[in-house]
């Protein structure tokens, strides 16, 4: 995997609790700001996948009998 760094700018209390963190889980800052970045692209790019797959489902829906054509009116349906 080909890697770039960045400049990135924290808050000073910010970088000393990661640091505490990245200690505790024995690994690096940038490690553990790459697996939250990664987990948070997963999230979503799994939920516009999910979105897609559902709309397409949606558009092509089998017929339930109706033919597209609804023959009762809600009144009907809700009566009291």
């Amino acid at each position: 995997m080909q890697t770039q760094n960045i400049t990135l700018t924290l808050p000073r209390q910010t970088l000393r609790q990661a640091k505490v963190v990245a200690a505790k889980r024995q690994t690096s800052v940038s490690r553990l700001m790459l697996k939250a970045l990664e987990e948070m692209l997963a999230k979503e790019t799994g939920y516009a996948k999910a979105r897609v797959r559902h709309l397409t489902l949606l558009n092509h829906a089998p017929d339930l009998g109706t033919r597209g054509k609804i023959a009762v009116t809600r009144e009907a349906l809700h009566e009291r």
